[in-house]
C-alpha cells in the first residue's frame, strides 16, 4: 500500500490517494482495529527505522500515514466554518501527517502523535495563512508565523511538550514579545461574531455594546473643530457661551451673573456667533 500526496499551489488544493496495496507487503492497516493504533504506529515506525530497503521504507510510511488520517481529520475538523473548505483543511492536515511520519525519529523515545499533532495543526495553520486571512497582518508576522510553526514541532520533539513562548523565541534568537504578537495574530483568520455571548449571565451579545447610529458623531466633530475658537475668544464670551449652551441658562440668568441687561446678552450672543463663524470660514 502506498499514498500518493501532492501539496498545492496557491491556485489549486492539496489531494489524496490511496492505492491498491502491494502484493509483497503486509495486510492493510485497516485490519488492525483502532485501540491498536498506537502500538501499531510504534511498531512500524520501529520497522521503518530498522531497515535499510527504499522500498520497504515507502511502504511502512504508508501504512503510518493511513493508520492516523483519523487523527489528521480530527485536527482539520477543529478548524472548520472558519471560512475554507473543510474537504481543502483535511488535505492540509494530510500533508502534515506525511511530514510527521518523516520527521518522527523514535529514537527520542516520545510517543508519534506528541510529535505529530503540533506538526499537523502547524500544517493546517500554514494553510490558513496562505488562504484563510480575514484581516491581514503584516508581511513580517505572517513569515515570522511559519518560523513559530517550525520551531515548535521540532521543540515539541526534543522536550516532549508543546513550548512556550519564550522558549520558541530562544530557539529562533527573537524577542518573546515578538512570538506573543505572532501568535496573537491567529485570531486574524476570522472576526469574532457580533452574536457571540458577554458577560457573566450571556444576556448580552457582542453586537450589543457597539456604538448605534444615535451616537451623536456630528456634535462630536462641532466640539472638535469649534475648540480652537472658542479658545480664542475673550474670558466673558467664553463664559456667557458655557452658561448659554453647556448650562442652559436663559439670557434673563446671564444677564444677572454677568452684571447686564437681557437685551446685552442677546446682542453679545449674536456677536459671539458671528465671530465664531467668521474664525471658522
Amino acid at each position: 500500500m502506498h499514498v500518493t500526496m501532492t501539496r498545492p499551489d496557491a491556485a489549486s488544493t492539496p489531494t489524496v490517494t490511496e492505492a491498491a496495496p502491494s502484493t509483497t507487503r503486509r495486510p492493510s492497516t485497516q485490519a488492525y482495529p483502532e485501540p491498536d493504533r498506537g502500538t501499531t504506529t510504534a511498531r512500524l515506525l520501529g520497522e521503518l527505522h530498522a531497515t535499510d530497503d527504499e522500498a520497504e521504507k515507502k511502504a511502512l510510511r504508508a501504512e503510518v500515514v493511513v493508520l492516523n488520517m483519523g487523527v489528521a481529520r480530527a485536527i482539520a475538523h477543529r478548524y472548520r466554518q472558519r471560512g475554507l473548505a473543510e474537504d481543502d483543511l483535511v488535505q492540509a492536515a494530510y500533508v502534515g501527517l506525511v511530514k510527521a511520519v518523516n520527521g518522527f525519529d523514535p529514537s527520542h523515545e516520545r510517543d508519534f502523535l506528541s510529535y505529530a499533532v503540533p506538526t499537523v495543526t502547524g500544517e493546517v495553520k500554514r494553510y490558513f495563512r496562505d488562504f484563510g486571512w480575514a484581516v491581514r497582518p503584516p508581511r513580517r508576522v505572517q513569515e515570522l508565523q511559519g518560523s513559530i510553526a517550525k520551531a515548535s514541532s521540532e521543540l515539541t520533539q526534543r522536550i516532549g511538550h508543546s513550548p512556550r513562548p519564550s522558549e520558541v523565541a530562544e530557539v529562533l534568537g527573537i524577542d518573546v514579545e515578538a512570538v506573543i504578537e505572532a501568535l496573537a495574530a491567529d485570531g486574524a483568520f476570522t472576526p469574532a461574531s457580533l452574536d457571540v455571548p458577554v458577560g457573566d449571565d450571556g444576556a448580552a451579545t457582542l453586537g450589543d455594546l457597539m456604538p448605534g447610529e444615535e451616537v451623536d458623531f456630528a456634535s462630536a466633530e462641532a466640539r472638535v473643530v469649534l475648540g480652537p475658537a472658542v479658545r480664542a475668544l475673550a474670558p466673558r464670551d467664553r463664559r456667557i457661551l458655557e452658561l448659554r449652551f453647556f448650562e442652559g441658562w436663559t439670557q434673563e440668568q446671564i444677564a444677572r451673573d454677568i452684571g447686564v441687561t437681557q437685551m446685552q446678552v442677546s446682542r453679545l450672543l449674536s456677536r459671539i456667533l458671528r465671530d465664531l463663524r467668521n474664525e471658522l470660514t
